[in-house]
C-alpha cells in the first residue's frame, strides 16, 4: 500500500466525496491536494457523548430477525426502551441512519478509508473474532503487539481498487453484516464503493464514528477532533458489541494514564513540536513535503506539555509551507508519523540536516509514532511518549 494515494485513484470521483474519504483518523496521511489533507471543515456532530451515535435500546421482536434498516432522515433517538438480557435486540442512530441488531454482529468488514481507528478499537475491545474482511493496516503499531494482531485479521478474497479499499462488487460478495468505515466517504458511489443504502438491502448496517458524519449546511465550519472523538468510538462501538464494560475500563485507564501526564507538566513551558510527514513526496527539504496543523494531534501535544506551531485556523488537516517559513520555525521537537518507513533515523536526520538552526535539530529531539497519535484507543501512548520528549525532567 503506497503512502500516498496516486491521482489517478481519484479522477472519476467527485470533489466532495474524495474529500471526505481523505478526511478522518489518518486525514494527513493521504493529502488529496497540496497544501490540504482533504476537507477537516465539515462539522461532523458526536463528540464526547458521541450525539448523533446515540443508543437507543429498542424492544425488537426476535422472531423479526433484523440485521438492519433503512435509513432514517431524522436524526433524533427513538424513545429508550429495554434491551434484551444480552444486551440485544438494539436500535442506535448513526449519521442519521437507524441500525438494528438482533444479535451481535457475526461478519463484519472494516474498510480501509485511511485509518486504523477502528480496527484497532475492535481488539481494545476484544472483538476481533467478529472480522470476516480487514482492510486497515499501517504496517506498525505504538502498541507491542497490535500490529501482529492486525496481520492476523482475515482479509478477504478480493482485488483492492486504486484506494487500496474494498470495491462495491467485492464488498457485496463478502454479504456482511456489518461494515465500518472511517468516513461516509466509504460508501460514496462516485469513488467506487457500495453504498449504504445498497448494503441495507444485503442485511447490513454500516457505522461511520459519529464525529466523521456529515452534517447538511454545516460544511464550510471548522471540524476540531478531539481525544474524546477516539472514547466515543470506543463506547460506539462497545455498545455495538455488548462491550461497553471493556470499552469504559478503557478509557478510563487511558484518562487516568494521560491525566497523570498532565500532572506532571503542569506549570512548564509549552514547547514547539512540528509534525512531520515523512514518505508523502519531496517538498520543502529534508524528505517531507507536508506537517500536520489542525487534527487530533493538537489535542495530544497540548496534553503532553507542547504546541503546534503550524496548526491551522482555517482548519486544514496538513500544510505544505514554504522552505523560509520553516528556516524561520521556531521548532523544539519533531514528531514524526512513521508509514512504513524502513529507516526512520534516516529520514529524520535528513530533516534536521535542513534545517540546523531549530532547537529540535542541535539537541536532536524527535520522536517515531505510528497510530496513537491519529484517532484510536491508544492516544495515551502519545501524549506520554510526547512529554517525556518534551519535558524529561518531569518523569
Amino acid at each position: 500500500m503506497r503512502h500516498v494515494r496516486s491521482h489517478d485513484a481519484w479522477k472519476a470521483s467527485d470533489q466532495g466525496e474524495r474529500d471526505r474519504y481523505s478526511a478522518g483518523s489518518a486525514l494527513a496521511r493521504y493529502p488529496t491536494d497540496e497544501g490540504r489533507g482533504g476537507s477537516t471543515r465539515e462539522v461532523r456532530k458526536g463528540r464526547s457523548m458521541s450525539r448523533r451515535m446515540i443508543a437507543v435500546f429498542a424492544s425488537i421482536a426476535v422472531g423479526l430477525g433484523l440485521a438492519a434498516c433503512g435509513s432514517g432522515g431524522d436524526e433524533q433517538p427513538s424513545a429508550p426502551v429495554a434491551a434484551g438480557d444480552a444486551g440485544y435486540p438494539l436500535k442506535l442512530v448513526n449519521c442519521g441512519r437507524d441500525l438494528l441488531l438482533a444479535n451481535a454482529p457475526e461478519r463484519v468488514v472494516v474498510m480501509n478509508t485511511n485509518s486504523v481507528a477502528e480496527v484497532s478499537t475492535l481488539l481494545a475491545l476484544g472483538a476481533e473474532e467478529h472480522v470476516i474482511s480487514n482492510a486497515q493496516n499501517f504496517g506498525a503499531s505504538d502498541v507491542p503487539g497490535r500490529a501482529a494482531a492486525i496481520n492476523a485479521l482475515p482479509k478477504g478474497e478480493y482485488k483492492p481498487n486504486d484506494a487500496q479499499d474494498i470495491p462495491r462488487a467485492a464488498m457485496l460478495a463478502l454479504k456482511p453484516d456489518l461494515v465500518l468505515a472511517n468516513t461516509e466517504a466509504g460508501f460514496a458511489p462516485s469513488l467506487g464503493f457500495a453504498t449504504r443504502d445498497e448494503l441495507t438491502k444485503l442485511g447490513a448496517n454500516t457505522f461511520v464514528p459519529s464525529h466523521n458524519c456529515v452534517v447538511p449546511g454545516a460544511e464550510t465550519q471548522i471540524q476540531t477532533t478531539t481525544i474524546d472523538d477516539s472514547y466515543a468510538l470506543l463506547r460506539d462501538l462497545g455498545m455495538l458489541f455488548n462491550a461497553s464494560e471493556q470499552a469504559d475500563r478503557v478509557i478510563a485507564e487511558s484518562a487516568a494514564r494521560i491525566a497523570a501526564v498532565q500532572a506532571k507538566v503542569k506549570g512548564r513551558p509549552a514547547k514547539k513540536v512540528l509534525i512531520a510527514l515523512p514518505g508523502m513526496g519531496k517538498g520543502s527539504g529534508g524528505d517531507f513535503a507536508y506537517v500536520g496543523a489542525h487534527g487530533i494531534w493538537n489535542d495530544i501535544l497540548a496534553k503532553a506539555g507542547g504546541i503546534n506551531p503550524f496548526d491551522d485556523p482555517k482548519g486544514a488537516a496538513t500544510l505544505t509551507p514554504k522552505r523560509e517559513q520553516l528556516v524561520k520555525a521556531d521548532v523544539d521537537a519533531v514528531v514524526f508519523v512513521n508509514y512504513r518507513n524502513p529507516n526512520p533515523a534516516k529520514t529524520v536526520n535528513g530533516i534536521f540536516l535542513a534545517y540546523p538552526t531549530w532547537e529540535a535539530a542541535k539537541r536532536k529531539r524527535y520522536l517515531s509514532l505510528v497510530d496513537s497519535i491519529y484517532l484510536g484507543p491508544s492516544n495515551d501512548l502519545a501524549v506520554e511518549r510526547i512529554a517525556k520528549m518534551l519535558h524529561p525532567k518531569a518523569f
